[in-house]
């Protein structure tokens, strides 16, 4: 097979989320030829399975600065830069009219799910002449037709979304939970609205100790309410809740210091019941409703329950990129450098240092995991993470090292730290009394962290990852 040259070839960005087309958008700036892939039937398509959750940081952190100029000329109307928008209005007041631009329409592919990325005509254990091989990105189309793309670099906006983790310990499915997956909804479940009927008057369990987790906890509990018989459990793996609890008023995101908050006067109400040190491992379905075995503290955990809400958190889907040369973090399965700049179990109270492609870049060049997806198993991600990331490698990719290199990234504290859980829960970040209010839009649950859609910290210091 004869070489295919990488110039002239488009940038191939997998995933048509805020992230991927904000790298659309840096690409076609910097006079490159971006083609966006996206399994889903539109743009944002896994924004928009949430779009009932409320975000937590702020239109003016949720827009990328490139996608704006391409929107202005257009008469875009920006909306409020304070206004917190729900996953719903961040696809149709943003991500719509970004990807209905003619510049970006029409390099979008959707329905179009990538299956493989390799270096045309090489495995990964093939290393000469390896440099000037372009990348085959293997594809199946709408049609069900598998077809392949060439690309001259590939960025992988893919997200974590479709990779959940499991509710069994260890990294592994409790047994029987494939049989049970009936049972068990997404992390986000429609509580208030579209899936109410699935949870009034019955038991519903809660996995996870994340954003996720708090949201369709506050919403049960709402919902309970006004629907007699509403029962709600919610198990974590670690020792203690003061994690997410934390933050208050020191979380310059005014609205995920107030999740914390509320839900910790939901458990203190006795709203919900909180089981701790919790190892689920198995799931028997028995009509109605499924039984969950395993462990809470030393003794045995037999809830029956008729909905399971994973909010375990997720991971990055790695097969697909079997044949290409990553370094990978052995812990997040983040890229390397990055690692220590967000790995849950040392990383406190959210700051993360500005970063971009120097820090993403692999043993293949011109290959690159951004958005959610290069911070691998950490839960901390927000958007404008996302948006430095891709100007920075777009313009790596345009040659122009001194831009790439110039990172900069203004986040808000989140008044969270994951260690010293014992001590008060703001101490470390400063924490004063009480959270800042916040007005949210009937109907719309309080959000989690942009871009996040899980959480796990620490738990009595380095070492402890929870769901």
């Amino acid at each position: 097979m004869g070489e295919v040259a990488r110039e002239g070839l488009p940038v191939v960005v997998i995933g048509a989320g805020p992230v991927g087309l904000a790298a659309a958008a840096h690409l076609l700036e910097r006079g490159l030829e971006p083609l966006v892939l996206e399994a889903g039937d539109a743009p944002g398509a896994a924004v928009s399975s949430w779009g009932h959750v409320r975000l937590f940081s702020p239109w003016r952190h949720d827009v990328d600065a490139a996608a704006r100029r391409l929107l202005e000329p257009t008469g875009w109307a920006e909306p409020d830069g304070d206004a917190l928008p729900t996953g719903a209005e961040l696809v149709r007041d943003y991500l719509a009219p970004l990807a209905s631009i003619p510049a970006i329409a029409t390099r979008l592919r959707t329905r179009t799910r990538v299956l493989a990325v390799a270096r045309d005509g090489a495995d990964r254990t093939r290393s000469l002449g390896r440099e000037r091989r372009a990348y085959r990105v293997r594809t199946l189309t709408a049609d069900g037709r598998v077809e392949d793309v060439l690309a001259r670099a590939v960025v992988d906006a893919s997200g974590t979304y479709g990779t959940p983790n499991p509710l069994g310990s260890s990294g592994w499915p409790a047994v029987g939970e494939r049989e049970a997956a009936s049972y068990v909804t997404g992390p986000l479940p429609d509580v208030l609205g579209a899936e109410r009927a699935r949870f009034a008057g019955r038991h519903t369990l809660v996995v996870g100790m994340g954003h996720s987790a708090a949201n369709t906890l506050l919403s049960l509990v709402e919902l309970a309410e006004t629907a007699p018989g509403t029962t709600i459990t919610w198990a974590i793996r670690g020792g203690s809740a003061r994690r997410l609890f934390g933050g208050g008023s020191a979380d310059e995101l005014p609205a995920r210091g107030l999740l914390g908050t509320r839900l910790q006067e939901a458990v203190a109400a006795g709203s919900l019941t909180l089981v701790t040190r919790v190892s689920i491992e198995q799931l028997v379905p028995a009509g109605e409703t499924v039984q969950v075995l395993g462990r809470a503290r030393d003794e045995a955990l037999d809830l029956h329950v008729h909905a399971v809400v994973n909010a375990t958190g997720f991971r990055p889907d790695l097969d697909m990129l079997r044949e290409v040369r990553l370094d990978l973090d052995p812990v997040v399965e983040s890229p390397a450098r990055l690692a220590d700049l967000i790995d849950p179990n040392l990383h406190s109270c959210g700051t993360v240092p500005p970063h971009g492609e120097a820090v993403l870049s692999h043993p293949d060049d011109g290959f690159y995991l951004v958005g959610m997806k290069s911070y691998g198993r950490a839960p901390t991600f927000l958007l404008a993470t996302g948006y430095e990331q891709v100007r920075s490698v777009a313009a790596a990719l345009a040659g122009d090292r001194a831009a790439a290199d110039a990172v900069e990234l203004d986040l808000p504290e989140t008044g969270v730290c994951s260690t010293d859980l014992e001590a008060d829960a703001g101490a470390c970040c400063g924490s004063s009394a009480g959270p800042q209010p916040v007005t949210l839009g009937v109907g719309a649950g309080v959000g989690f962290a942009t871009g996040v859609l899980h959480g796990r910290a620490g738990d009595a210091g380095v070492g402890r990852v929870e769901p």
